[in-house]
């Protein structure tokens, strides 16, 4: 985007504050270092302009500061376009000149400003309507911007549509056929992959051998049961996301079938999604018929939640988010609100992340009872789903639409597991129960809805089904016998009553017993002193505990039997409408059916649980108690139940009533054999054998990487860890991803290290430190090939930065997995130590895959750990040189290898900083 800058000066200063100093830039003149009490007194006094103020404001040490956000007057004026929320970033996107130095950013924040507002008059500024509009709503709720951008606002000739009008309404079609079947043509394959790749790829033999199998998956099954299972290992650079689209969208085109692509993160999903404008170039309109992106409701804006939040149920800054919120809700591909086009980075501007309240994370969507339903994004994605030919999913929905779905035949049929080696923990997440002071009091404002002062439009069972209360006597008693029982569920402020040890109800006595437990057998209070949470296993309980569990059982037998009776209520009425039945009514029943379903489920599971405690254990479960604490501070309290093999519920609910399954990843087998595949894909589960294909890299890591084991840095010092971190990131001149396996010790080192590299113009960011959300910091990290990313397991094997951006990773050691009671439970029963060899080798094969994304890639792979065994080397690529050397020696080889000058190491300050 080309904006000019206008000739308006903005009357108020700018202020920017990094590890290397604080500066601030008076309208037109020079800026000035000022210190950080200057600062907070300058910001506190008079608006400033910055960019991300939650950012700045931790540095500064103020967290209150807020101002002229350039962010927010982005998300005001752009919505839905994409911006990296760094200065090089904004002036990439304003096409206006960098900031040179830290220094500059100040005065360009006054000509990003200039420039920003400028655009308000141009003839091509895309997002015009609705604009004059918001600009008075967010004038009344005085938000700074408001003054300064809504006079060059002109206001339009015609009222403005409001927000829901604008929207688009989905439409009804008829269900599709069930799809042809059908064989590929092997030939008709590799066409179609060839106009995937387009006419200046080069040829790939690996992925036209990966095409060619994936291709058989499609043919038809040959039994009941058992589907068409093909486990695959693409090395990375093979190219199977063509590999496998080409055969998906054929069989699409010709079956009249749809097929489902799974991911386990948003980023694949994003990737996938850009990936998918091959098959309609030059047509996006045609394409998103074709290819829909689909997420858990809870990813998605609630027009109704929205409205309430307009309307008075936010207040303050919130109500500011809830504006900027709508202005993006008129601009938005698909209303995705994590992962998609809404910037990751706004709900953080506003600290108390005021989104959460604006979608449907509890299930009380009310369906066709809504006035926005025709509209609802969620049920535009429904139903383009069910007409398209491909749908990129996540592993989640798809586990959890298979486990609830009541529709058989809207099921997917062929699908198509991508980031296949994460099945294991998506299935161990989706089957797993808990029933948990947090869970017990969701379900009870699902079905009470409001007590006390609550606000919002929180709406129990009673009001959701009032229309059924009225015509069907026995249903009216269901809900109110419902009603009465949740009652004795947790209700506000249960965790203070469960401290206290003053409980009230059944199942508050229960989780105080169940505290009292853990407590009681924490080894020698030193888990309880830590700070982190504290678990024990479900194993000869003492009497209290036993005595509580019978009680809370009995409280649940009596809310699960209305329940029951609801839903069976609720099916006869649908099985003979009435004549007020129309659709839209049909359409709320149905859901609240599903609703009901899922909730009684749950019910029956906290029943089995409690009946564990005292009783025989189920050698197919692992049980055990926990305190959840995040900081030392307690924010739940239950009993955890997961399978001790969670990809057995998914065999049979996903794998088993397939036509064909792909399960497929790089490093699907974790550096380990084709049984380790099996095992953790639930191919060991089904009648017949998978087929299987492998692909290694056609990448040169013998060339492009290296793996260098540390031995000089002892394990706990922090300090040393904190200098080799920064040593080693001043080697490579940035471009560096840091990996931690704690919290503490990644935010201990950040502390030891940003200020040092700042002021070598090398910018630090960190998860858990910066206020930001994951996936801005990764946009950050790729967009700055200077910057370095400091953080934990989501990083691992979350992230895709091709290209320069990456060419160092360090590990602070070797990822032990974390001695928790499922992980003894499962250690026990698949080997011992070679079942932790295999996770640590899959999380080394993950962690290395970051690394080299292109043929041209160069990287080092660095691990701090003289106690790296020499089994689990297996991990990296056969060709890869592996040494052990001392931090110098690695420091020396990082900068020869990446082609720096090696910078000066002034020993005093290593010293010192060792002692920290």
């Amino acid at each position: 985007m080309s904006v000019p800058a206008s000739p308006l000066l903005l009357p108020v200063p700018a202020l920017h504050a990094s590890h290397a100093g604080i500066w601030l830039c008076e309208p037109g003149a020079a800026p000035v270092a000022i210190s950080r009490g200057e600062a907070v007194g300058r910001a506190a006094e008079t608006p400033v302009i910055l960019l991300n103020a939650p950012l700045i404001g931790q540095r500064l040490g103020y967290s209150d500061l807020s101002g002229l956000d350039l962010l927010e007057l982005w998300a005001f004026l752009f919505p839905a376009r994409f911006v990296v929320p760094t200065p090089k970033g904004l002036a990439e996107a304003l096409d206006v000149p960098v900031p040179a130095r830290e220094m500059d950013v100040p005065a360009f924040l006054h000509s990003a400003a200039q420039a920003m507002i400028a655009a308000t008059a141009r003839a091509d500024w895309t997002e015009r309507e609705g604009a004059w509009t918001a600009a008075q709503a967010l004038h009344r709720l005085r938000w700074p911007w408001a003054p300064l951008v809504g006079p060059h606002i002109a206001r339009p000739q015609q009222a403005e549509r409001w927000l829901f009008s604008r929207l688009p309404e989905w439409e009804e079609q008829a269900p599709r056929p069930s799809p042809r079947p059908l064989s590929l043509d092997p030939d008709a394959v590799q066409e179609r992959l060839a106009q995937l790749a387009g006419k200046q790829a080069e040829p790939r033999p690996g992925q036209r051998d990966y095409a060619e199998a994936a291709a058989r998956t499609f043919s038809p099954r040959m039994a009941r049961d058992r589907p068409n299972l093909l486990l695959a290992e693409a090395g990375t650079g093979i190219g199977k996301t063509l590999g496998y689209l080409a055969p998906a969208s054929l069989w699409a085109e010709q079956a009249g079938g749809t097929v489902w692509i799974s991911t386990f993160t948003k980023a694949l999903q994003r990737q996938l999604d850009k990936e998918t404008l091959r098959l309609a170039p030059g047509d996006e309109t045609h394409r998103r018929g074709r290819v829909v992106v689909r997420k858990g409701r809870e990813n998605y804006l609630c027009l109704l939640n929205l409205e309430d939040a307009l309307q008075g149920g936010f207040s303050g800054r919130a109500a500011i988010l809830a504006q900027l919120v709508a202005r993006w809700a008129g601009y938005s591909k698909d209303g995705d609100m994590v992962g998609g086009d809404l910037p990751g980075w706004l709900p953080t501007l506003f600290r108390r992340n005021g989104t959460t309240a604006l979608s449907d994370r509890r299930g009380e969507c009310i369906y066709a009872g809504c006035p926005h339903y025709r509209k609802c994004f969620i049920e535009h994605g429904v139903r383009a789903s069910a007409q398209a030919d491909i749908v990129v999913a996540n592993h989640a929905l798809m586990m959890v639409n298979a486990a609830r779905g009541r529709d058989a035949a809207a099921r997917p049929t062929r699908m198509i597991f991508d980031e296949g080696h994460h099945i294991f923990d998506a299935a161990d997440s989706t089957f797993a129960l808990a029933l948990s002071g947090q869970e017990s009091i969701e379900l009870r404002r699902w079905i009470i809805g409001p007590e006390g002062t609550a606000r919002g439009r929180r709406r129990g069972l009673a009001a959701r089904l009032s229309d059924l209360a009225s015509y069907d006597a026995e249903g009216a008693i269901a809900i109110e016998q419902a009603r009465a029982a949740a009652m004795a569920l947790p209700s506000d402020d249960w965790l203070k009553r469960v401290v206290a040890g003053e409980p009230y109800g059944p199942v508050e006595a229960l989780l105080a017993a169940v505290r009292g437990e853990v407590y009681a057998r924490s080894e020698d209070g030193r888990d309880a002193d830590a700070g982190y949470g504290l678990e024990t296993e479900l194993a000869d309980p003492d009497g209290a505990l036993v005595d509580a569990a019978m009680a809370a059982a009995a409280s649940l037998d009596a809310l699960l039997r209305p329940l029951n009776t609801l839903g069976k209520r609720l099916e006869a009425v649908i099985e003979d409408a009435p004549d007020w039945m129309d659709a839209p009514a049909r359409a709320r029943i149905e859901g609240a059916i599903a609703s009901l379903v899922w909730r009684a489920d749950l019910v029956s599971g906290w029943l089995a649980l409690l009946a564990r405690i005292g009783g025989p254990a189920d050698p197919d479960f692992v049980d055990w108690l926990a305190v959840d604490r995040f900081e030392g501070r307690e924010y739940d309290i239950g009993i955890h139940r997961h399978w001790l093999d969670p990809t057995r519920p998914f065999a049979e609910t996903v794998l088993k009533p397939a036509s064909g399954v792909i399960v497929t990843s790089a490093t699907l087998r974790g550096g380990g054999d084709w049984n380790s595949a099996q095992a953790r894909s639930g191919a060991l589960h089904m009648e017949q054998e998978p087929a299987r294909f492998e692909a290694p890299s056609p990448f040169d890591y013998g060339r492009q990487a290296q793996v260098l084991i540390v031995t000089d840095i002892k394990r706990g010092d922090v300090g040393a860890m904190a200098g080799a971190y920064a040593r080693l990131i001043e080697a490579a001149q940035g471009g560096t991803l840091g990996l931690f396996t704690a919290i503490r010790r990644l935010r201990a080192v950040h502390a030891r290290i940003a200020d040092r590299l700042a002021r070598a113009g090398l910018p630090l960011y960190a998860q858990h430190v910066d206020p930001m959300d994951t996936g801005t910091l990764v946009d950050i990290f790729r967009d700055d090939p200077r910057a370095s990313l400091l953080g934990t397991d989501a990083l691992r094997d979350g992230v895709d930065v091709p290209g320069h951006s990456l060419r160092l990773l360090v590990m602070e050691g070797v990822p032990w997995p974390k001695p928790t009671v499922l992980h003894a439970a499962r250690r026990l029963a698949h080997g011992g130590s070679r079942y932790d060899d295999e996770i640590i080798r899959a999380r080394l094969a993950q962690a290395f895959g970051r690394l080299i994304r292109r043929a041209d890639d160069i990287g080092t792979f660095v691990i701090l750990s003289a106690a790296m065994p020499s089994r689990l080397l297996s991990a990296f690529p056969p060709t890869v040189p592996i040494h052990r050397l001392t931090l110098d020696e690695a420091i020396l080889s990082v900068s020869e290898r990446l082609g720096f000058e090696m910078p000066l190491v002034h020993q005093a300050e290593e010293s010192g900083m060792s002692q920290l």
